[in-house]
């Protein structure tokens, strides 16, 4: 069987790569270069720890699993498996953190409430307030670092005879004899037996070349539901293994020696066409929440500011299945693709090359984005726990 898969991000990369596995010839085209998307600038916090309905929750679950096989069998130098500490100084933030820990201790997820003095064990540089109000510790939750995970599939994929091809923008979709044909900016005609669209955020726009008008949330105005600011500081002699989650501020490692932070109630601002400089207030803001939470902190720097775009399905959740009205596309597009890249590398091979109904996937089928009429609330854009 001979696929083409669009996208070379980790999604579209984890599909390429389980596809050559089963012997499938796969060819992966990008416009861009591999990870240049969503890939790039994401917090890559793999969990299922805010993820609702419950199928939603049980695909990530499965996701982090998958997450942990892998990085046990390859090495897993791009998984950072140190937890998630979660410190809720505001009110309003333990409030809901209390509910969320009950909802999750119904599911058995792995969740403990700790003490300053843990949580000072877990994070040695944190900086606990004499009232630290409600701390959770989240020991199987971890953050990936997509660059070296896509470092993984790469390899993998050379070994696997998958052709990459960067550069190469979809220009239209035809069919000779049945069998889809990609037309391609530059002239080149792609035939093959089966198409795997990986390309998040740009979903709608390459599916209208098909006269697919699946749903995805667009950028609309600064703040939207499908951005959000990213900083990378300096390197600082912090000691951080995991994630940690603050009221005020969330930070993972980024590699070096090097933080990243996100502070979802400034991201009202944020915009793809307007990034502010690493020497701007917002960074300035950032940076003194990061010293009011980690020692050793003072001479951090904002060396990168990134507006990341989410690929956002229009109801939130997870796209992944065929067409009907064409059946040799498969769509693949989610808010959640580093948590869920191995795993729906996996169920996506299984149901194009093998023919595999998967049922982790029944609830994801793009038949409910695609329904004419349908009309979908737009998202809203995630803000610090305890918000409204």
């Amino acid at each position: 069987m001979q696929i083409v898969v669009i996208g070379a991000g980790v999604i579209g990369l984890s599909v390429a790569t389980a596809l050559a596995r089963r012997g499938a010839r796969v060819t992966v085209v990008d416009q861009h270069v591999p990870g240049a998307g969503t890939s790039s600038t994401s917090y890559a916090w793999v969990n299922a720890n805010k993820k609702e309905p419950q199928s939603y929750y049980e695909l990530n679950l499965a996701g982090m699993d998958a997450h942990r096989r892998l990085a046990e069998t390859t090495g897993g130098g791009w998984l950072g498996t140190g937890g998630h500490l979660e410190v809720a100084t505001d009110p309003a933030h333990a409030a809901e953190l209390e509910q969320r820990m009950a909802r999750l201790t119904g599911h058995g997820y792995p969740v403990e409430q700790v003490t300053a003095e843990r949580a000072r064990q877990l994070v040695p540089d944190l900086l606990v307030p004499p009232d630290p109000g409600l701390i959770a510790y989240f020991p199987s939750e971890a953050h990936c670092y997509p660059q070296l995970y896509l470092a993984h599939l790469l390899t993998t994929a050379e070994e696997l005879g998958v052709q990459v091809v960067s550069g190469a923008q979809v220009k239209a979709f035809d069919t000779d004899g049945g069998r889809p044909v990609l037309r391609l900016a530059d002239g080149t005609a792609l035939g093959c037996d089966r198409v795997v669209s990986c390309v998040g955020r740009w979903t709608s726009e390459l599916l209208a070349q098909a006269d697919v008008p699946l749903a995805m949330e667009t950028f609309t105005h600064p703040g939207d539901a499908t951005v959000g600011y990213l900083a990378v500081t300096s390197p600082v002699p912090a000691a951080l293994r995991g994630l940690l989650t603050t009221s005020r501020l969330n930070v993972r490692p980024d590699g070096a020696g090097r933080l990243q932070l996100q502070a979802l109630d400034l991201d009202r601002t944020a915009d793809p066409r307007a990034v502010p400089d690493p020497g701007s207030p917002l960074a300035e803001e950032l940076l003194d929440r990061l010293r009011s939470v980690l020692r050793h902190t003072r001479a951090a720097t904002v060396s990168e500011l990134r507006v990341g775009q989410r690929a956002l399905p229009a109801d939130g959740l997870t796209v992944a299945g065929p067409v009907p009205a064409q059946p040799w596309l498969y769509v693949v597009a989610t808010h959640s693709g580093v948590t869920l890249a191995p795993l729906l590398g996996d169920l996506v091979a299984k149901e194009v090359h093998d023919g595999a109904a998967q049922d982790l996937l029944a609830d994801f089928r793009p038949d409910r984005l695609l329904a004419p009429g349908v009309r979908h609330a737009r998202t809203q854009p995630p803000r610090r726990p305890g918000d409204q």
